[in-house]
């Protein structure tokens, strides 16, 4: 808990580690109120691209949350992000939410269900068989598949629910292909996140999540210190076994705030 008091900048995960679906954890607001009061910063980062970022910055704002349109950061832009620096075609084939199409949309990509020359896949919430069909046949003819994030179930009040991952692993037993996939662990997040706060000094960055295969494991590949939050997804017995070791255990975020001080 010592290295606490040097970290500057915690990356926070949403769905299980600062609220599980539309209910706020009772511990959320003094976490960001002590932030401010030790003059730490705080950054969202969510996997979860069935939304687009000014979707969470209203959510939190109605929660009672004061931040900007900056302090969000999801796999959707950060899959933008890996896009456009790698000059992919902006021609694509989306499998994604209204919310996530108009992201992609915003940032000039063109919507295609004709001749697109890339095919991503999202969290896809409107998912129909209708999108496996055309986006299989597309992979089968040799289009890039990318994917914004590996998360096998979304967690939900009433329970897990299938998310990008599942959706991956369907497409990938039809098509024999597996995606780029770009959201947290892997280091096309960790670079989009750098590219756009200037991360640069990971001794003062911490990536908190109740998540131990993309939370921790993107802290542990980026460098930087990582925290397990025991309010979400993940139990005190299955860190015990994971390859992904986190370097502090709480059980929510209001118990970081102890080592502030």
């Amino acid at each position: 808990m010592d290295k606490l008091k040097n970290i500057t900048t915690f990356l926070l995960d949403l769905d299980g580690t600062f609220y599980l679906g539309d209910q706020l954890f009772p511990w959320s607001l003094s976490f960001v109120e002590a932030c401010r009061r030790f003059s730490k910063h705080f950054i969202f980062v969510t996997n979860n691209s069935s939304q687009n970022g000014a979707y969470y910055v209203r959510k939190l704002r109605s929660m009672g949350v004061e931040l900007t349109d900056e302090q969000v950061f999801t796999a959707g832009q950060a899959t933008i992000f890996y896009l456009k620096k790698y000059d992919y075609p902006k021609k694509i084939y989306l499998l994604g939410t209204p919310a996530l199409e108009q992201e992609f949309t915003e940032e000039g990509f063109m919507l295609t269900k004709k001749d697109p020359e890339a095919v991503v896949l999202g969290f896809d919430l409107t998912l129909t068989y209708e999108k496996l069909e055309r986006a299989c046949g597309f992979i089968r003819q040799g289009l890039p598949f990318i994917a914004t994030h590996p998360d096998l179930n979304c967690p939900t009040p009433q329970g897990p629910i299938p998310d990008c991952g599942s959706m991956i692993a369907l497409i990938t037993a039809s098509t024999g292909v597996k995606p780029k996939i770009i959201g947290k662990p892997y280091p096309e997040m960790i670079e989009a996140l750098r590219a756009r706060y200037g991360l640069e000094n990971p001794e003062k960055v911490a990536m908190v999540g109740d998540r131990l295969y993309t939370d921790i494991a993107m802290g542990n590949a980026a460098g930087i210190t990582s925290i397990l939050v025991l309010s979400g997804e993940t139990k005190l017995e299955d860190a015990a076994g994971s390859i992904d070791q986190p370097d502090i255990i709480v059980e929510n975020l209001g118990e970081l705030t102890k080592g502030f001080a």
